[in-house]
């Protein structure tokens, strides 16, 4: 019976490609009511929904799909499609992707200005208001207390959006001066060089672009990040070379992947019988067992890196935020306080994720099909699910030391501090015993 359905649905696949909807749903329809298994079935009503008209009876067969193959990426597409999530003129074709926009780039971007004086309003890292740098007006952000959002991988992979990465410069037109100005590429919010008024980039409205999704915002100033930097030195026995500059706060990006689906294996399973005519009751080999199996994968939020140029010291840190605590993404987070860009896309962060994935999970299966020898494993059937970008909050200093700049990152949330530096390892000169960083630090430390 099943052969016979998968001829039928071959037939209505052949018909509705040519454009002869009515024999295909003829067809189609045949074949979802003599087949029982649930690849079949899940493309039989995807087909079926390519070939009626009423849009209710569209999503019904859509949905009819997605419920014999939840990770149905066509009919999760058109579904998306269907209620509006992405549009129709959006959608890319993944073998020829469209060449990367060139020239300058048009930018909205978001003002913020205290309503009472019309002075700079910047994040306070208190989580969740914004200050007027004069007039200390104090205004909350009024913000849910709810989680980030979870965003469908299929969906943006198909469109220009998943594989998109920032190359060209952005121009924004001041909203408060009305002069133009040029941010670099790689940075989503700055201060207008004329006027000084924080702009935030609406990165919802780009098409090649996605907009972050979460933010664990800043949790303390500039000061705390200093004694954060100071007993980390001091920690490690580093004596820096030269001047150190005051830690500089700004957002970080990161890439966060729900991965499913189920790694595809061949194991050899050997049984054993209890040898009856042996005094010591010994067991002997019977016969071996090929066993083809599928073991169900669940990983959730598998962190990477958004940023090529940080990822070393960021990769450190990344085990030291709460990632519980991520706040659904507001441009307000941003005032006053710079963000990076991804330059990694989605599409190829994926594929680390995948990858990863696979292998830790290919690692553990032998402990835990322990009666089992692993002979061939497959990734075939391994999917991302979900994803999230999320800003993260650092400070950053250059650390002069042993001949060369190191790059030191502070946790903007917890206070540790990472570098290229191996911890606890380095040592001070013991000839040197003044000068360096806490003499250059000792103004801001001394509390007045």
């Amino acid at each position: 019976m099943d052969e016979f359905a998968k001829e039928l649905l071959r037939s209505g696949i052949i018909e509705a490609k040519t454009g002869n909807k009515e024999v295909a749903r003829r067809y189609l329809d045949r074949a979802i009511y003599a087949s029982s298994a649930h690849d079949a079935l899940a493309e039989g009503w995807f087909w079926m929904s390519q070939v009626v008209d009423d849009p209710a009876e569209k999503r019904k067969a859509l949905e009819n799909c997605l419920s014999h193959d939840l990770r149905h990426a066509r009919a999760r597409r058109a579904l998306a499609i269907l209620n509006g999530a992405i549009k129709a003129d959006e959608v890319i074709n993944p073998d020829k992707l469209p060449p990367a926009p060139e020239g300058l780039r048009k930018a909205d971007a978001d003002r913020f200005m205290c309503p009472k004086c019309g002075g700079r309003m910047a994040f306070a890292p208190d989580g969740g208001s914004l200050v007027c740098e004069y007039c200390t007006r104090n205004q909350g952000l009024g913000l849910a207390n709810a989680d980030a959002e979870e965003k469908d991988f299929i969906t943006a992979m198909a469109t220009m959006k998943g594989h998109g990465k920032p190359l060209q410069e952005q121009v924004f037109h001041c909203k408060g001066c009305g002069s133009e100005f040029i941010l670099p590429p790689k940075l989503i919010s700055a201060a207008c060089m004329y006027c000084g008024s924080p702009h935030v980039v609406s990165l919802e409205k780009t098409k090649d672009l996605l907009a972050p999704t979460g933010i664990i915002p800043h949790a303390f100033d500039q000061k705390r990040a200093t004694h954060q930097l100071v007993q980390w030195v001091e920690g490690n026995k580093i004596t820096p070379e030269k001047k150190v500059e005051l830690p500089r706060g700004l957002y970080l990006p990161l890439w966060t992947f729900d991965v499913g689906g189920a790694i595809d294996y061949t194991a050899e399973m050997i049984q054993y019988d209890n040898d009856e005519d042996d005094i010591f009751r010994r067991q002997r080999q019977l016969e071996s067992v090929r066993i083809n199996d599928q073991y169900p994968v669940m990983v959730d939020d598998l962190p990477l890196p958004a940023s090529r140029k940080l990822s070393a010291p960021l990769l450190k840190l990344i085990p030291k935020f709460d990632m519980k605590s991520v706040k659904p993404y507001d441009p307000r987070y941003l005032a006053d306080w710079p963000a990076e860009v991804y330059d990694i896309p989605m599409a190829d962060a994926s594929l680390d994720a995948r990858s990863q994935a696979y292998a830790f999970t290919k690692r553990d299966l032998p402990h835990t099909l322990n009666s089992m020898r692993i002979i061939h494993t497959s990734s075939a059937n391994l999917v991302i699910d979900s994803f999230k970008l999320i800003l993260l909050p650092v400070w950053m200093t250059e650390l002069p030391f042993d001949g060369r700049e190191h790059l030191v990152l502070i946790n903007g949330q917890s206070g540790d501090a990472a570098s290229d530096i191996q911890d606890k390892t380095a040592k001070a000169p013991e000839t040197e015993k003044s000068g360096g960083l806490l003499d250059f630090l000792s103004d801001l430390l001394d509390d007045k």
